[in-house]
Parts: C-alpha cells; sequence; structure tokens
C-alpha cells in the first residue's frame, strides 16, 4: 500500500510502501519503506496519509539494486559463550551501509 508519510529524522513529508503495522501502547507504529530515500523507517499512524495519485506517479528518486555477489552481513554476539563474529543478515543494517557509503566517496 502506498501513502505519504512524515519523517520525524528527515523533518518532511515522504512517499512510502507500507511494510507492517503494530500496536504500541496507545497508538500504531507503522513501518515503513521510503521510495524517495531507499530508507526503512516507523512512524506513527497520527502521521500517515492517504497519496494523491498523481504525487505516486512522479518517478522515485531511490533505485533497487543490488551488488553482484555480495550479501548483507552484521555482528552476532553470543553473550552465552562470550563471542562476536560476522553472521549474515537478510538487509544491510544502519553502520554496514554508512560504511559502504564512505568507501564510496
Amino acid at each position: 500500500q502506498f501513502c505519504v508519510v512524515f519523517s520525524e529524522e528527515l523533518k518532511c513529508w515522504c512517499r512510502a510502501v507500507v511494510k507492517s503495522i503494530m500496536y504500541c501502547a496507545d497508538h500504531y507504529q507503522i513501518e515503513c519503506f521510503l521510495v524517495d530515500y531507499a530508507k526503512h523507517t516507523f512512524v506513527k499512524s497520527k502521521d500517515v496519509r492517504v497519496a494523491v495519485e498523481a504525487f505516486m506517479q512522479i518517478p522515485y528518486r531511490a533505485k533497487k539494486c543490488r551488488l553482484y555477489c555480495t550479501k548483507p552481513v552484521t555482528l552476532g554476539i553470543n553473550l552465552c559463550e562470550d563471542t562476536a563474529k560476522i553472521v549474515p543478515a537478510k538487509r544491510w543494517d544502519n553502520a554496514a551501509t554508512q560504511y559502504f557509503q564512505s568507501l564510496l566517496e
């Protein structure tokens, strides 16, 4: 489902795709993917609006792509064994993304 959400982090309204909805205490938390920023975020239900069709027709600023033979990893910590090692992940975490962007610059 496409919608428009207000991002506290970016301080602006953004086009988004709803990924999931969770009930938290006294409000709903909505996990969204910001299509112009290629970023996952959580917003409160009061910060979600129905998207105007013409607004959704504008091409997205971010493009979905993959790096050939590169898979996301994260630091896995085992508290019982007091060890840490790099393990496969489902998606890139923020630290890995920032590190990769710094390498590109």
